[in-house]
């Protein structure tokens, strides 16, 4: 399996400096999360930043929300997304499932929450879109693995939340191929060597991060047995990727670079020491 650096774990930084220290850190390649800024959007450009730093782009992570210059629609976004892989020769791109209802996000004394609205369908044309022939459509036809991504809980008024429509593990095997979110999977209180046992051969990607109440974590740092969930995937022989997908608190973000090529590269040794141990039978 490989393991890549995703360049939303540093987002706040500049695309060059996060495929500079996936470099020197000695990653296997970049996923590029594709956000506002037109250096994660433009092939060329990217080209040359794989050339120059001997990274191979192995998947592309469909922005978040709309972006100047694309189309606004969830459908149209996903479509631009595939064309950017393809033009990459990159055969996995990653995105989100359809909102089953609306939200607010709201800060109070500093912390950030989440609140639905009951009654809101902000992307019924995409949930029909994908339930429908058109994402099957763009999946044989585009050459390029579509893989959707488990969801984590919204958590509002005492409780969990399920903000995504099919965001379950028995759901979402009605899709062919899947991005298995270690860290989302931990707002649910499940295991992901559990839930990889369920999905087995329709897990085409991972994103991989551990949880301690806050997500996106080091692999080493928080609840979630990642050492099995990597063991089951080497036992299995995964030949895909693996990317770690952190958020930018966890690596120290705005620290010295040297401090964050330590941080990352003792995630990355500690996540190839569990590929080198596969599970017993």
């Amino acid at each position: 399996m490989r393991f890549l650096f995703s360049t939303g774990s540093l987002y706040t930084y500049g695309l060059a400096r996060c495929f500079a220290l996936a470099a020197d850190v000695g990653f296997d390649g970049i996923e590029l999360m594709v956000d506002d800024r037109w250096d994660t959007r433009q092939p060329r450009y990217l080209q040359a930043l794989t050339d120059r730093y001997g990274l191979q782009i192995h998947a592309v992570h469909c922005p978040f929300r709309p972006v100047p210059g694309w189309p606004a629609g969830n459908v149209e976004t996903l479509e631009h997304t595939v064309r950017v892989a393809q033009a990459l020769d990159t055969s996995i791109v990653v995105h989100h499932l359809p909102m089953r209802v609306g939200l607010i996000i709201l800060l109070i004394q500093g912390h950030r929450r989440i609140l639905p609205i009951p009654g809101w369908h902000p992307d019924r044309t995409y949930h029909d879109w994908m339930a429908g022939e058109g994402y099957r459509r763009l999946q044989e036809e585009s050459g390029v693995k579509l893989c959707v991504e488990n969801m984590p809980a919204w958590h509002a008024f005492g409780r969990r939340w399920n903000g995504f429509h099919w965001n379950s593990p028995d759901r979402l095997t009605r899709f062919p191929t899947l991005t298995l979110d270690t860290t989302h999977l931990g707002t649910w209180g499940l295991e992901p060597a559990a839930v990889y046992t369920q999905w087995r051969r329709r897990v085409a990607h991972v994103h991989l991060s551990n949880f301690d109440g806050r997500e996106h974590r080091r692999p080493e740092v928080g609840h979630l047995d990642l050492a099995r969930f990597i063991g089951a995937l080497a036992t299995d022989g995964y030949s895909g990727s693996v990317t770690l997908e952190l958020s930018p608190d966890a690596l120290d973000a705005g620290d010295d670079d040297e401090h964050i090529r330590q941080v990352l590269s003792a995630s990355l040794h500690r996540c190839r020491a569990w590929a080198s141990v596969p599970q017993p039978d």
